[in-house]
């Protein structure tokens, strides 16, 4: 079966064994693309799947102070371009097999080092901060990068309904699993569900994002319906998609990359330029949608350009150690 060069483009999350597979289908599709002329973006070919979803519209208000003034990725391949691996393995696959996840009903749990645990349904999160439309870079790991107008508030909102005690160090995001709607948790790519985890303080931080939408709309499946996390200064895999429960604990727990890839994914997943993933240089990066590989390389900027709002956290960690 033939695949489209969009699902051949790895981006931020593909393990070894995922890659040397598609090592084959890389050079063929290369040679392909080369004999045939083809100029301009590699995700311009699309299937029927791959067309924008038509959501429920979601107001918020822009927030200038946390977006970008850049270019946006356009809704076509920020909702055909997917990293979401309970789905399938290629960029296409969660834009054709989403569609089968349920979203309502839907609750959201914050348990473990809180005074107050709590359990709300989709619609009480959705009222409980007003939502925000903030325009975030968002940095893959193999050299891809995007422009993304999200909508949510800061992940802070949430957490303080809680009221986290002295002992929460550490943040889990856990999300969904649903084994008759997701075909791609029948592999052992990751043991499931799939988890990740913040330190306390950069859960905090109001550039966290606990969003609900993108572009104005409620979020399609394929992006992580009804809510996601969004961390825009760290590597895409720390955006974990469809949360269902939230810890707070004293300890650091592994996230799910750590466990499958420890030596490729390290806790922080900071994006730091000066320093290669074991196999690609982090150096550099194209924007999707700007001509694919024909694009130029911009270069990779220190926490994918939010250094003056979060390098303080950083002070005195070693960030080639710890990235």
């Amino acid at each position: 079966m033939s695949r489209k060069p969009e699902a051949i483009v790895s981006t931020d999350i593909t393990p070894e064994t995922v890659w040397q597979a598609r090592r084959t289908w890389l050079a063929r599709m290369g040679a392909g693309a080369a004999i045939a002329g083809v100029g301009g973006t590699l995700l311009a070919s699309r299937n029927a799947h791959s067309a924008p979803a038509t959501g429920q519209p979601l107001p918020a208000a822009v927030n200038s102070a946390y977006s970008v003034m850049e270019k946006q990725t356009p809704l076509a391949d920020v909702t055909s371009y997917n990293n979401y691996y309970e789905f399938g393995l290629d960029k296409g696959d969660p834009a054709k097999y989403a569609d089968k996840l349920q979203t309502r009903p839907w609750t959201v749990s914050i348990e473990g080092e809180v005074a107050k645990p709590i359990t709300l349904d989709i619609d009480a999160l959705l009222k409980l901060a007003a939502m925000e439309e903030r325009v975030y870079r968002m940095r893959c790991v193999e050299g891809w990068s995007m422009v993304i107008p999200w909508s949510g508030y800061s992940l802070s909102n949430l957490l303080k309904q809680a009221e986290p005690t002295g002992n929460a160090k550490f943040v889990e995001f856990v999300t969904v699993v649903q084994p008759e709607n997701m075909p791609g948790v029948r592999s052992r790519v990751l043991d499931w569900p799939y988890t990740e985890v913040l330190r306390m303080d950069e859960a905090m931080h109001p550039l966290t994002l606990l969003t609900f939408g993108v572009y104005g709309q409620m979020l399609p499946n394929q992006n992580g319906a009804p809510l996601r996390l969004t961390v825009p200064w760290k590597y895409g895999f720390k955006s974990a998609k469809s949360l269902v429960k939230i810890r707070l604990v004293e300890k650091q727990p592994a996230s799910s990359w750590m466990r499958a890839a420890p030596s490729e994914y390290g806790f922080y997943a900071n994006v730091n330029p000066e320093v290669s993933h074991p196999r690609w240089s982090q150096a550099t990066e194209r924007r999707i949608g700007e001509d694919g590989f024909f694009a130029p390389k911009r270069k990779t900027l220190m926490f994918n350009g939010y250094a003056d709002q979060v390098a303080s956290l950083y002070q005195g960690l070693d960030l080639r150690a710890n990235y």
